[in-house]
């Protein structure tokens, strides 16, 4: 190794999201700081977040929308860095923003101008940044930490880990952080796909997929998880939509996904009045009600009552509710938004993100197990986290 390394008080590595927050958070405080990315562009998931548009944070992000094995962990630095906080800087760059629903804040333009937003702020602390940097090594010695890469070698007494998650890896997405995680002793909840379509396989499950691009209004449940209240879409592999996709996130291999195709409503009550026509075309009728056509023909099909007695419809009723699918598989990390698992925040301390037992060490953002649900919690995980571990190193 070359004798006389580059010096920084800080090097953040992963220039996404977390990582761009927090060297711009140090940087300010006047420490010198190097933020370094493989990649040739910084904030590439960003750019390509909210079909363009960044979903930036959410007004109603708790800690009880994030997934975790430690569920409190998130509480601290979530309640350091709110929404509010990151609102404030995008209006001081005069970035023009809208909500959608459910508390989902979106750019009225371009991703582009919250990743300018936050290249302006690491220019503001100084920061250096080094993109291009392949091969990257780190070790500890005397100093604190070395890192050696394709843009030479550094050392450093603070070192932040931003280096994400697996899902998207044509953006650049690598198991890094967890190696190197690994490295320094500390454990790694296994990493799974989240916010991630659902596969149906062969057989009866199968024929779901005649019903592409059907969308309708459901409430989607997995694992025990919460119930969502949102739209499901069928696709040629299964099943997707806001509603499949977070549920996704407590979805385990072998489970099943609990979905009700008609929310509130009472669907068949019309068949159990006196006198009421009891057939196939009656059924598909009411079901027309509440659900698209083409998915009402098919539900007439596939869920009939086994004949037309009260307790049968009654029956029919309840599975309506309470239809269960049963996945094979997600369609992995190529198509998740976000990965679940990570770090395992057992080593790490909430408030500053630091690890307990590799002094100057820090993980953020989607390389630590915090997921946030699917509409700009898990940027807001990112902010808060990189403001945290900013403050601290």
């Amino acid at each position: 190794m070359n004798s006389n390394p580059r010096q920084f008080d800080v090097i953040v590595i992963g220039a996404g999201a977390a990582g761009l927050m927090c060297a711009a958070v140090a940087g300010q405080r006047g420490r010198r700081v190097a933020l370094m990315d493989h990649n040739a562009q910084s904030g590439r998931k960003i750019l390509i977040s909210g079909g363009g548009r960044c979903n930036f944070t959410n007004l109603h992000c708790a800690p009880n929308r994030f997934l975790s094995k430690n569920p409190h962990f998130a509480k601290s630095a979530l309640a350091l860095y709110q929404p509010r906080h990151f609102l404030e800087l995008v209006e001081r760059y005069g970035i023009a923003w809208h909500e959608k629903t459910q508390g989902q804040l979106f750019c009225d333009h371009s991703a582009r101008e919250i990743l300018n937003m936050l290249l302006a702020e690491c220019e503001r602390g100084g920061v250096q940044v080094l993109l291009n940097a392949r091969g990257i090594a780190v070790e500890r010695d005397s100093a604190g930490f070395r890192v050696v890469s394709s843009q030479g070698e550094f050392e450093t007494g603070g070192l932040v880990m931003a280096t994400g998650g697996l899902s998207i890896p044509r953006v650049g997405a690598t198991g890094f952080g967890y190696d190197l995680a690994r490295q320094f002793g500390l454990g790694v909840v296994p990493p799974r796909p989240a916010l991630v379509p659902l596969v149906l396989g062969q057989g009866e499950e199968a024929g779901w997929t005649a019903l592409t691009g059907v969308s309708t209004d459901v409430v989607a449940q997995a694992g025990g998880g919460p119930r969502f209240k949102e739209k499901l879409l069928v696709t040629h592999r299964g099943l997707s939509g806001p509603a499949v996709l977070q549920a996704s996130s407590y979805w385990r291999a072998g489970e099943s996904l609990i979905v009700d195709f008609a929310p509130g409503s009472n669907v068949l009550g019309s068949l159990l009045q006196a006198g009421g026509r009891r057939d196939e075309a009656a059924l598909r009728q009411a079901l027309r009600g509440v659900v698209p056509h083409r998915l009402a023909a098919f539900l007439a099909e596939a869920g009939a009552p086994g004949g037309w007695s009260n307790a049968a419809i009654e029956a029919c009723e309840r599975g309506l509710h309470c239809w269960a699918f049963h996945p094979t598989g997600t369609e992995g990390f190529e198509k998740a938004e976000v990965t679940a698992g990570g770090v395992d925040t057992d080593g790490l301390q909430a408030r500053t993100m630091e690890t307990r037992t590799v002094p100057g060490l820090f993980f953020i953002g989607e390389a630590v197990d915090v997921t946030g649900h699917l509409g700009g919690f898990n940027f807001q995980w990112a902010w808060a986290s990189g403001v945290a571990a900013g403050r601290a190193v």
